[in-house]
């Protein structure tokens, strides 16, 4: 991993009031506090489906207690006046060490939410990486926003993937992250008690859900109709997909089962840009990536999204990083709420992290301006508790900035808010 050193920029006065936000903004003072409020502004289907996971929601709670596994060792005494909190990835300079996670229907949940995340992430200088389960076509993104990276889940069909890399590659993104994960469809019951599905079927009880739900109502569905017309996903394949909201259509995510890494090795040859390989939690599995050719991967649990009770992210970061051994880039996500998480997976070898759900919430409560507050609290706790380390570089953080304690059991002190 290696920084890059812009210009330090004063944070906001820790505690001062928050004038210049939108009054709805200014209570909301960590990415914690924008769940409750995107709970009281979405209908319930898409709240459930962007806060659910898979099953016993064991993986999506434990992507907050892998943290409470360590606790950490600060110096003191040291002058920290000078410090950046900006790393470089893949040749490019970034102004804080975390990114925008992709977060799948954004501009159903938001107005124009995939690029409202994307230009709110450009402008903080962090990474935003665009889900393939969008609802706006990637390259409107792409235009809106040049250093999106595009995230894709592989068509079971061989000509379909080569179909979407040639896309992928002829909208112009860099940075092109394979999400590997998803061999079958997971079993998420929430979204069946929530009322979810992909497509939205058409119901009474649906419409219910929209009709409380005013703000959201108007001023993301009523006003995406009547600028846009119905959200269709729109980058699934090379070719438009199914509408977001249809009592007959059917979205095409069959025909995974068969996928392998020779698919990976296809990919690679085909794509000239920096690729990532999302999803993966074994040493085995990195150490293919980076004979694939990949450039770099995110540890992930896809947010306790897929296999209830896979092993959480930052557990499994050390044996990763240490097995490819600096030959590649390691990035991870899940659970990241706080300044103080993004520190200490870093401190365990990630380049970068990366969370989804809080972003997602910001930009359902408060638009870009919501993404904006959003970033920048996090990036104040970042560079004030790297201050508090006593270190002035993201470079500096290792291992021995961290104490470790017993793993964190389920129910304890950091069993609060979601994964992902």
């Amino acid at each position: 991993m290696s920084t890059s050193t812009p210009t330090p920029t004063p944070a906001r006065a820790a505690y001062a009031p928050l004038t210049s936000l939108p009054r709805r903004l200014r209570p909301l003072l960590c990415l914690d506090d924008f769940e409750a409020a995107a709970r009281r502004h979405l209908p319930r289907p898409l709240f459930g489906y962007i806060v659910g996971a898979a099953e016993t929601n064991r993986s999506y709670r434990d992507n907050r207690l892998q943290y409470d596994d360590y606790r950490f060792r600060p110096q003191v005494m040291v002058d920290v006046s000078g410090r950046s909190t900006g790393v470089t990835l893949f040749g490019q300079d970034y102004r804080s060490p975390f990114g925008i996670a992709p977060v799948g229907i954004s501009a159903i949940s938001a107005y124009r939410g995939d690029i409202v995340l994307a230009q709110a992430a450009q402008a903080a200088g962090v990474p935003a990486i665009m889900s393939g389960t969008s609802l706006i076509r990637m390259e409107e993104v792409r235009e809106a926003a040049p250093a999106t990276w595009f995230q894709a889940y592989l068509p079971g069909d061989a000509s379909r993937i080569e179909g979407l890399i040639a896309r992928v590659a002829a909208a112009g993104f860099q940075t092109l992250v394979l999400t590997v994960d998803l061999p079958v469809w997971a079993n998420r019951e929430n979204n069946v008690r929530t009322g979810f599905s992909m497509p939205l079927r058409p119901s009474l009880r649906l419409a219910w859900d929209g009709m409380i739900r005013p703000r959201w109502l108007l001023g993301t569905f009523a006003r995406t109709l009547l600028r846009h017309g119905m959200p269709h996903f729109e980058n699934s394949f090379a070719t438009r997909g199914a509408p977001m909201l249809s009592l007959s259509a059917l979205r095409d995510t069959t025909g995974r089962e068969h996928l392998n890494w020779e698919h990976v090795r296809a990919i690679r040859k085909q794509w000239r840009g920096n690729l990532v390989i999302k999803g993966l939690l074994h040493e085995g599995d990195a150490l293919k990536a980076l004979d694939c050719g990949a450039d770099g991967i995110i540890v992930s649990n896809h947010g306790g999204r897929q296999l209830d009770g896979a092993v959480a992210p930052l557990r499994a970061l050390p044996g990763i990083v240490d097995a490819v051994g600096g030959r590649m880039t390691v990035m991870m996500d899940g659970g990241v709420r706080r300044g103080g998480d993004v520190l200490k997976a870093l401190a365990l070898g990630a380049a970068c992290v990366f969370a989804g759900r809080p972003f997602m919430y910001a930009a359902a409560v408060g638009g870009r301006e919501g993404v904006d507050h959003a970033l920048t609290l996090l990036h104040e706790e970042v560079s004030r508790n790297l201050a508090m380390l006593g270190l002035n570089s993201i470079a500096e953080l290792g291992p021995d900035s961290l104490f470790r304690q017993w793993p964190a059991m389920e129910g304890g002190a950091g069993s609060a808010g979601s994964g992902g």
